[in-house]
């Protein structure tokens, strides 16, 4: 199957129902939707991303009724989710018995990830299907996320019916995912587009991470990663080396700027797309200046280090 760009959403519903895969814009990165309910369908998005079938993939809904239709919520999760959905935020909670997302959306797991996105097409498309869309970035697995339609086109075009075209996705890293759990303090399974500091000013202080690494999308060792291998926290590429700069750097022909101004909200942005665009030049390494680990700098280093292999 070839994807159709620029379908309606009506068109794009449509595929959906029919079990197959669209090609979906989100504030955060493209994703790839099938219907949590339809299990073949959701096979089918594991096979296209080439995704092991024990990481579990996140439930997009529209609102709070949706998700507290899913799964059991206490005052954590809604108080999170009042303060920022729609919104780059992901909450981990216990599935309901009746709850319509397949075994294999949630790797068998007890639980359910819910996220409502902010993007007014990703909103549009789940208000016309009228049930809830498990949506992983539209990469293939291990690649970096892609965060235009022409990317994700590249990535797994072939395997989606539709392709809605959004735009640039404004935040450019995946949301922030925080488990709430029954008898456990809440913690973030995968920092992203909230920063820790603003969650903690809701429900106060977090649990450090328990690095569970199968329990929450996102979090295998080795992701986001291009093709040639990253040298993290230089100072200066060597020679040969592409170079992703933050803040001033000299004029070289292999040099991605993610912020010339020191800018988070900038680099978290235009991380994965640089990281394609200097990667496309085929160098030996791709050198990667240090990030500052405040805000969205923790998503943003967590992203670099996965996909440098170095986080399990």
């Amino acid at each position: 199957m070839t994807a159709t760009p620029f379908p309606s959403i009506d068109a794009a519903a449509g595929v959906l129902a029919a079990g197959g895969l669209v090609i979906l814009p989100t504030e955060t990165v493209y994703g790839l939707a099938a219907l949590a309910a339809d299990q073949h369908a959701v096979a089918r998005l594991y096979e296209a991303k080439g995704r092991p079938a024990f990481n579990p993939l996140i439930c997009h809904v529209s609102d709070l009724a949706m998700a507290e239709r899913l799964a059991d919520l206490d005052d954590r999760a809604r108080a999170l989710a009042a303060a920022f959905w729609p919104g780059a935020l992901t909450l981990v909670v216990p599935i309901a018995a009746t709850a319509q997302v397949c075994d294999l959306a949630r790797a068998g797991l007890a639980t359910v990830a819910l996220r409502a996105p902010r993007h007014p097409m990703a909103q549009a498309l789940i208000a016309a299907v009228g049930a809830p869309l498990v949506a992983p970035s539209a990469n293939r697995s291990g690649r970096p996320s892609p965060t235009t339609l022409a990317d994700a086109l590249a990535e797994t075009g072939f395997a989606a019916g539709a392709a809605l075209d959004g735009g640039p996705c404004a935040v450019g890293l995946e949301s922030t995912v925080v488990a709430c759990l029954p008898g456990a303090p809440a913690r973030i399974l995968r920092p992203g587009g909230v920063p820790r500091a603003d969650i903690e000013a809701v429900i106060g202080p977090l649990a450090p991470d328990g690095g569970d690494g199968v329990g929450s999308p996102g979090r295998l060792a080795r992701h986001y990663a291009p093709c040639a291998p990253l040298r993290l926290n230089a100072l200066a590429p060597r020679p040969g080396e592409a170079f992703i700069a933050f803040g001033p750097a000299g004029d070289t022909p292999l040099t991605f700027q993610l912020s010339e101004s020191g800018d988070l909200a900038e680099a978290a942005s235009r991380l994965f797309s640089l990281l394609r665009a200097a990667d496309a030049a085929r160098p030996p390494a791709i050198a990667v200046a240090p990030i500052p680990g405040h805000g969205l700098g923790e998503a943003i280093n967590d992203r670099l280090r996965r996909a440098a292999g170095f986080v399990g």
